[in-house]
């Protein structure tokens, strides 16, 4: 078979699909990774065949946008550029690659383009989901910044949240070019498309497991939930020796990470840097963005660019991030205490769920301050209960045996659709 898989995002959103490509190549299958091509080297690396869109340029244009990490404005550069700006050009690969009777799409959570073009030729087409926030659930509600919704708030009032987010914030931005695009390929306008139209797909493969997030009564009924990847190219390399040497120097650091495409963390490494020295830790600083960290490191301290999280974590004490929920898999599959500091999209609900793990503490924007992130590693790391249950989650992580149980949902889905 022949899968065409989106990858659109960061590299948190990139490295799972890439995993997933890689485990049904090595299945015999042929596979093909969009995406744009700041991340040549991690598609080809991995022996799959990328099909570029977009620029370096543009990625790197909309990761120094100052509104990329707003509760609200961030979500909603997000949309215009994926959702419409990249809607005929990535539907235009698609089509280019499409093979009747062969063909498999696997469409990143917001890939409008590859949910289109499955309609139009009548393809098999399955969502690869990979967090829990895009299942608006009205029992266990996901936690999403300038709402209300909630666990503890009334049905209703999570269904009129729903209802209001899907008419006032998606729909001016999506009705309009995306309805203008089905109705030039002949097909009806889709309506309330985060809360219906994005789940209408013949699977849903959730890359996350069901103890992170249990399946509600009202999640779509053709979602499988198959556990974290935890792909991020680690599995192919060793650490840098200066990487090594560091970590072979002393205790295990503390390793901070804002994301990966944050390029405005100037306050979040000098709180790292204060906080380190408050306690007495070392700590690794990770970012491929250098002019963000403060002039001078204490030699305590240091500064590195991508290093997988797979081969680094097992060797920290803990691990302070943005939220993101490559970086929450990671941290959960290596047993480390998790200090979060959410910004927007997904992340306040991945935080909420590791907080109610028993494996992590919040710390909001504001409150991100040298003296209170101290006071949160410590509390993290001089609990017993914490370390035991990092422990106890790690022990349930198994990336091999998840991308296995993706590839098998995708075989059958694909032998399904071709009985018909």
């Amino acid at each position: 078979m022949r899968f065409l898989i989106s990858a659109l995002g960061s590299y948190g959103d990139v490295h799972p699909m890439v995993g997933l490509g890689t485990a049904l190549a090595t299945r015999g299958h042929q596979v093909k990774i969009i995406t744009n091509p700041y991340f040549e080297e991690v598609v080809t690396g991995a022996g799959l065949e990328l099909l570029p869109i977009g620029t370096r340029e543009q990625y790197s244009s909309i990761s120094q946008d100052p509104d990329l990490w707003h509760p609200l404005r961030g979500p909603r550069l997000v949309i215009r550029w994926t959702c419409v700006k990249m809607l005929r050009p990535i539907y235009d690969i698609v089509a280019a690659n499409y093979v009747p009777g062969e063909t498999v799409f696997c469409a990143h959570a917001i890939d409008v383009a590859s949910r289109t073009a499955a309609e139009k030729f009548r393809a098999p087409v399955a969502a690869i989901d990979l967090a829990p926030a895009l299942f608006w659930s009205v029992h266990d509600s996901p936690r999403m910044s300038g709402t209300l919704v909630g666990r503890h708030a009334p049905r209703w009032a999570n269904r009129l949240q729903y209802w209001a987010t899907d008419k006032l914030f998606a729909g001016p931005i999506l009705n309009g070019p995306i309805n203008g695009f089905r109705r030039e390929l002949g097909l009806p306008p889709a309506e309330r498309f985060f809360s219906r139209w994005f789940h209408q797909v013949d699977l849903i493969l959730a890359l996350f497991p069901d103890w992170f997030a249990a399946p509600q009564p009202d999640w779509p009924p053709q979602l499988r939930a198959v556990g974290f990847p935890l792909w991020d190219t680690g599995g192919e390399t060793q650490l840098a020796g200066d990487v090594q040497n560091f970590l072979d120097a002393g205790t295990p650091p503390i390793a901070f990470s804002p994301g990966s495409a944050n390029r405005d963390a100037q306050p979040f490494f000098a709180a790292a840097v204060e906080a380190c020295q408050r306690l007495g830790r070392r700590g690794i600083l990770l970012t491929k963005y250098a002019e963000q960290l403060p002039d001078h490191l204490p030699a305590s301290v240091r500064h590195f660019g991508f290093v997988p999280m797979s081969q680094l974590l097992p060797h920290t004490g803990a691990l302070v991030h943005h939220g993101g929920i490559g970086s929450c898999a990671q941290g959960l599959a290596a047993g480390a205490p998790q200090l979060v500091r959410p910004m927007a999209y997904d992340q306040f609900d991945n935080s909420r769920r590791l907080v109610r793990l028993g494996v992590a503490e919040e710390l909001s924007v504001r409150r991100f301050r040298g003296p209170t992130v101290a006071d949160a590693l410590s509390r993290l790391l001089d609990s017993s209960e914490v370390l035991d249950r990092c422990r106890q989650w790690a022990a349930r992580c198994d990336g091999a045996a998840s991308r296995a149980a993706a590839c098998g949902a995708l075989e059958q889905l694909a032998q399904s659709r071709l009985a018909r």
